[in-house]
């Protein structure tokens, strides 16, 4: 069964969205193993320039490994992931210098302003003077948080937080922004502003990779989205493609049915 399900992923996996589609990252027979846990089985995929490419799945599915392969944080055990053509097995410092990440748990330091803590992550990117200045002020721009700027992290909302901590990822102009879960727990105002801040970040130029349980909030962001489970891509396509393999066109259902499927 997991043979059949590699071999259908495979066939959608590099589905191009135009004819002027760039390959930016390239995920190639990616394995990694935890003791006799498989946490990801080798999967391809072609991830494209400028593209909000999306991963759901159930708990387990083995997004949060692949997160954590494709931002170098751990290397696989079998395969690779070549990103803007620097493989993540010898070429780390290359491939942080274009990414910015946005993890699930917030990383920033509650007794300092939003502002502070810009500061502390731009100092750790390089950033001095005017140049720092300017970064923060435009990132606290893009995530709506130039009013509450200088307010302790402690006396934000949630919602707030997650805006602040998107900032810190943007500061160094990084070409790829990978999200996880960059929404969970978020007020209604918050989930809006970072929506809407995805979407005119692909805009610039950027490529983002971004998981979510909201498969909604993911049909509203994503171009492309791939559907994961125990550690394989069960299916792969842009999401108006995946609609339509569902009898009332619903990405949900597709995403259920797939899943349920597969048992």
């Amino acid at each position: 069964m997991i043979g059949m399900v590699k071999s259908v992923a495979a066939n959608n996996s590099s589905a191009v969205l135009n004819n002027s589609s760039t390959v930016l990252i390239r995920i190639k027979n990616l394995t990694k193993k935890y003791s006799n846990n498989i946490a990801i089985n080798n999967i391809s995929l072609d991830i494209f320039k400028e593209e909000i490419f999306g991963f759901v799945g159930p708990n387990g599915a083995g997004k949060s490994t692949l997160v954590s392969l494709l931002t170098t944080l751990i290397k696989p055990d079998e395969g690779d992931i070549t990103i803007n053509g620097y493989s993540v097995l010898n070429k780390t410092s290359e491939i942080r210098k274009m990414i910015g990440f946005v993890p699930q748990d917030i990383a920033l330091y509650p007794t300092l302003s939003g502002y502070d803590n810009l500061k502390f992550w731009g100092g750790i990117y390089g950033l001095r003077k005017q140049e720092l200045t300017d970064r923060i002020e435009e990132a606290l721009s893009i995530v709506g948080m130039k009013d509450r700027a200088h307010d302790k992290v402690e006396e934000y909302s949630g919602g707030m937080k997650r805006r602040i901590n998107i900032a810190a990822a943007l500061l160094h102009h990084p070409d790829i922004l990978i999200m996880d879960e960059p929404t969970v727990g978020v007020d209604i105002i918050s989930r809006q502003y970072i929506i809407e801040a995805i979407k005119n970040l692909k805009k610039e130029g950027r490529t983002i990779i971004y998981t979510s349980h909201d498969i909604e909030e993911m049909e509203t962001v994503c171009d492309r989205i791939a559907i994961m489970d125990k550690g394989v891509i069960l299916k792969c396509d842009t999401v108006e493609k995946l609609k339509t393999q569902s009898k009332d066109r619903s990405l949900k259902n597709t995403v259920l049915e797939c899943i349920n499927f597969r048992g």
